[in-house]
């Protein structure tokens, strides 16, 4: 027997130190709820995992992109909702004016109210923007706005585009009727016959103004399955990243419950070694 080098207690704290380590980890593990808090818990799982956090994050951005979308086209055709209304009073008061029941006096002030109206449009036009960007119009009320695009997705590909839009005067071909009703007013007669002629403009101008609306409609509706889908996908990958990188509490503690038993033991393992050491006394008694 031999007393200065306890074999038996030296393998008793080789197992508890790594029995230690690994209830350390478990206790790491269930404090943080994360089943690879490092990557030497799992390389190649924090690897995947860091992948689908990232496409996740890339989701939810598009997500955001998407949801700013909608109320972008949302203002846009709300704007050409109430060019809409404008157009219909311009149609019904030319109607007024090509009748022999109004007045000479009366087709002058009806000139006015359409070169009010149409200014209106214009105006309409003008002040119609998101975040300064330009939506139905140019700024100058003349142009047309630019084309719009919106990333809804993860990959710069993922785009959604609208056309450009001119919804003013110049784009829903109104230049002529502008000219005639703001210029050197016109003889009864004369406004009698030029209400005739821009009745047909005008419904052009309604049938061109409700194409730009349904093309922002349609857009619109792209765009808010585009939202579904991401999602959709959002939840999915978040799913897959949580099965890689989050912990099971059930099994989890079932493994630390195991580990602290076995640090027990080994504890009192280490204390029946020492102990055995004890008995070369008696030789020498």
């Amino acid at each position: 027997m031999r007393i200065n080098t306890n074999i038996a207690s030296l393998n008793a704290q080789e197992a508890n130190s790594n029995t230690n380590k690994l209830l350390n980890n478990s206790l790491e593990k269930l404090s943080s709820g994360l089943r690879i808090n490092k990557a030497a818990d799992d390389a190649s799982g924090l690897a995947i995992a860091d992948k689908l956090r990232t496409q996740v994050t890339s989701l939810n951005q598009g997500v955001d992109n998407g949801n700013s979308a909608v109320a972008l086209l949302q203002i846009a055709d709300k704007s050409m909702s109430e060019q809409s209304k404008i157009l219909d009073t311009i149609k019904a008061k030319l109607i007024q004016a090509n009748t022999d029941t109004t007045s000479s006096a009366g087709r002058q002030a009806i000139a006015k109210d359409i070169g009010k109206l149409l200014e209106q449009l214009n105006n309409i036009g003008k002040q119609t923007n998101y975040n300064g960007r330009q939506l139905i119009s140019g700024a100058d009320g003349i142009t047309s706005s630019s084309s719009l695009s919106f990333q809804i997705g993860e990959k710069s590909t993922d785009m959604i585009t609208a056309t450009a839009i001119s919804a003013n005067t110049t784009g829903l071909g109104l230049t002529g009727l502008s000219l005639a009703v703001t210029g050197t007013p016109m003889s009864s007669e004369s406004l009698k016959t030029n209400a005739t002629q821009f009745q047909s403009v005008v419904d052009a101008a309604i049938t061109q103004l409700n194409v730009y609306r349904a093309d922002i409609g349609s857009t619109q509706n792209q765009v808010e399955s585009a939202v579904r889908n991401l999602m959709t996908q959002a939840t999915n990958v978040k799913a897959a990243e949580s099965i890689i990188r989050d912990v099971d509490y059930a099994a989890e503690s079932a493994n630390f419950n195991k580990q602290n038993i076995i640090a027990q033991a080994g504890t009192f393992a280490m204390s029946q070694a020492n102990q055995v050491q004890q008995n070369v006394l008696r030789l020498l008694q």
